[in-house]
This record gives structure tokens, C-alpha cells and sequence, in this order.
């Protein structure tokens, strides 16, 4: 069993300004044992799950079930239930509530729209993914690279079981979730829309080549990305763009959002497959990518490219400030040029090359090799303000 400490702080942080908090993110990502693992410390709880039969009949009459509870309330899988966001505005906007609600959902889109519409001020929103780097330790980072960070996945017994897992959870996904999500598309369409990404992992998407391979049309493409990156299984990564004398890139990067699944899409089974395989320079930028995007839990994240060449990976703005992230899967990475470009365009503050060695190393002033398994300090260093960028 691994310790969820700093998800558990979020949900306790969020708990202190908010009546309600939702917990985003895909499905078997750990959601519900967080979930109950926070309900451990409470004296009164009600837990509800959604996918029980036995559960959605209490909550047939939710206004008249819920309303006479008190201390924490847990509805798990809630976005199979879009009509009680409603009824929570009317519980949560009671004076002197005796209630809290944990909701946890696995759709974004449901999720994102019943909070907006109905539950806007009165809900904190936290993403969860699966393990990262604060979780697992340092020292397992490899390990967590090949396998991903679902639990079932990065706990099983060998890479044969971990894979076994994975396979098994995109057939259930495509076959299972996605039409009780009232996704009618053929699981096998969505599986070669889903393996095409992979094989697309860290490039710019086009929409027009994708619908040429599915022989459709760009907006059927891009629904089908919309879907998957509404179920947590896609990244979507916006460029960003300021009115500069060049021409930037416009159209968005893609990314599979677990490295588990990436591999298991790219038949990568082992170790020794990865370390061979062609797309390891880009796997390893989308799990470096989503181990930023974990630690320093920031929504406002983008990558930046010009037609010229000049590219950057991550762009992330902290306290004000921006910072940029370069993922290279070198021994000892040096400074480039597009680098430099990106530094004076985008007015970084700093700019870190992330790669998987042991040593910080700065290659100029406002640049710094950083070894990926340091990715969780610096993040605090960032929020709290002590980055030592410079440091030997």
C-alpha cells in the first residue's frame, strides 16, 4: 500500500475553503481507496457508489437521502448521476450545512459541467493521475516510467503481469466505460484512434492526417480526441502564442497521459524493449511532462514552438513568473540554440532540461540540467519560492 500524502493534503486544503470537493480523473487511478483513505479520519461518513444498483435506488429520492446526513459524504462515480448536481447546490447552499461531500467522477466533461453549472464556488476541483515520483521514491523511477502510474499496474508481481493489467484494462475501458459514458463509437475504431496517438506521442496533432487514416472527417477526429482526453487517457497540450515578430505554432501537441499505456499501445513489454524502441526519446518526454504537471499541480500548462524550429517542451507560469522544461533522454544534455530563442522570446525565468541521470548541472545562467528523479524538490522549491537553480 502505497501513501497518497500530498493528494491527501490537497483534498484536506480544499476542505478548508470549500463545503464540497471533486476529485477528477481516469478510472482505476486510485480515486476511491484515496477516498477512503480520507474517510478514515472521520468519526461520520456515508459512503455511495454509483456503479452499485443498491446505491442509485438510495439515491432514486437524493434530496430526501442526503438531507438528513451529516459529517462526510462520498458519491463515488457521480458522473453516472448528472441529475444531483442540482440537489448538492441546495444541500451545500443550506446555512450551517452538516454535511461535506467528496464527489469522485471519471468523465470530465459530465464532471466539469455539473460543477460549472451548478456547483461553481461551492466545489474545490483536484486531479488525480496515478503514482508519481513524490509516491513511489526516486529510486523506482525507472520502474515507474515503463509500467505507468496505475496502482494495479506498477504494484503487480512482474512486467509480464503489469502488461497482462494494462492490455486488460484498455479492453475494458473501450469496451466497458466508454459506452457507459454514452460513447456509442465501436471499441475497435476508438483502439486504433487510441494506437495512432501513441504513434503521434509527443507531435503536434493534425487533424486531417488523422481523419485520413480513419477515413472520416477532421471533426469526427477531433471528437474522438475530445473523447478520449475527456476520460483522463489523452493530453491535449495548448500551444502557446504572443504577438511576436515570428510565425508560432498554433495546433496542439498530443500525448498518450500514461506511459504504461503508451508502451502497452506501442507493444513495449520489457525493459529491453524501451530501451531500443524509436518512440523512447518521445515516451519519455510525455512522463516527464506528466511528472511536472503532478508535482507542481498547475493547470496552466502549454508548450511553444515557432516554424522556424525553436520548440520548447512545457511552458508553466508560478507565482507569475514563467519557467520552461526541456525533456531530453541523454546522458549529459548541453544547451541548444532553440533554447536560448525560447529564453529571450518567452521571458523565462528559468529553463530546466530534464534528463535521466543523477547530477543538477548548470549549462548557462538562467539554464540547468535537472535529473528527472529531482522533479518533486523543485517543484517545491518553485511554490514555495527557494528554487536554488544554480546549485552544483
Amino acid at each position: 500500500m502505497i501513501e497518497r500524502k500530498s493528494a491527501l493534503e490537497r483534498v484536506r486544503q480544499s476542505f478548508r475553503v470549500h463545503p464540497a470537493v471533486a476529485i477528477e480523473g481516469p478510472r482505476q487511478c486510485g480515486k476511491t481507496t484515496l477516498a477512503h483513505a480520507f474517510v478514515s479520519k472521520d468519526k461520520e461518513w456515508t459512503f455511495f457508489d454509483l456503479e452499485k444498483p443498491v446505491d442509485r435506488r438510495k439515491l432514486a429520492t437524493p434530496e430526501q437521502t442526503l438531507g438528513g446526513l451529516r459529517g462526510l459524504v462520498v458519491i463515488d462515480e457521480i458522473q453516472r448521476d448528472p441529475e444531483l448536481f442540482p440537489i448538492l447546490r441546495v444541500l451545500l447552499d443550506r446555512p450551517k450545512t452538516p454535511a461535506r461531500f467528496l464527489l469522485l467522477g471519471s468523465a470530465s466533461p459530465t464532471l466539469i459541467r455539473g460543477v460549472s453549472e451548478s456547483l461553481a464556488g461551492r466545489v474545490g476541483l483536484i486531479n488525480l493521475s496515478g503514482f508519481d515520483l513524490r509516491e513511489i521514491g526516486m529510486e523506482h523511477l525507472r520502474q515507474l516510467w515503463l509500467r505507468g502510474g496505475f496502482p494495479r499496474s506498477y504494484l503487480a508481481d512482474d512486467e509480464v503481469a503489469s502488461s497482462a493489467w494494462r492490455e486488460s484494462f484498455l479492453q475494458t475501458f473501450l469496451e466497458r466505460d466508454m459506452p457507459q459514458f454514452g460513447i456509442t463509437i465501436p471499441a475497435e475504431t476508438l483502439r486504433r484512434f487510441w494506437t495512432m496517438i501513441a504513434h503521434y506521442h509527443g507531435q503536434v496533432w493534425n487533424a486531417a492526417e488523422f481523419a485520413r487514416a480513419l477515413g472520416a472527417n477532421e471533426a469526427t477526429a477531433r471528437r474522438y480526441l475530445d473523447i478520449l482526453a475527456g476520460a483522463f487517457v489523452v493530453r491535449v497540450l495548448p500551444p502557446w502564442f504572443e504577438n511576436l515578430k515570428k510565425r508560432q505554432v498554433k495546433a496542439p501537441k498530443i500525448y498518450i497521459r500514461d506511459s504504461g499505456l503508451m508502451h502497452t499501445l506501442q507493444t513495449i513489454l520489457s525493459a529491453n524493449d524501451l530501451a531500443g524502441h524509436p518512440k523512447r526519446g518521445a515516451s519519455w518526454e510525455g512522463f516527464v511532462i506528466e511528472q511536472i504537471l503532478a508535482c507542481v499541480d498547475t493547470r496552466d500548462a502549454y508548450f511553444w514552438g515557432t516554424h522556424a524550429g525553436a520548440e520548447l517542451d512545457l511552458l508553466v507560469t508560478v507565482h507569475g513568473k514563467r519557467y520552461g522544461f526541456e525533456c531530453k533522454y541523454a546522458d549529459a544534455p548541453g544547451s541548444t540554440r532553440s533554447m536560448h530563442v525560447a529564453l529571450e522570446d518567452l521571458d523565462l525565468a528559468h529553463l530546466w532540461v530534464v534528463y535521466p541521470g543523477v547530477e543538477r548541472y548548470v549549462l548557462d545562467e538562467k539554464i540547468t540540467a535537472l535529473p528527472a528523479r529531482e522533479i518533486p524538490a523543485l517543484a517545491e522549491e518553485l511554490k514555495t519560492g527557494t528554487r536554488q537553480a544554480s546549485r552544483h
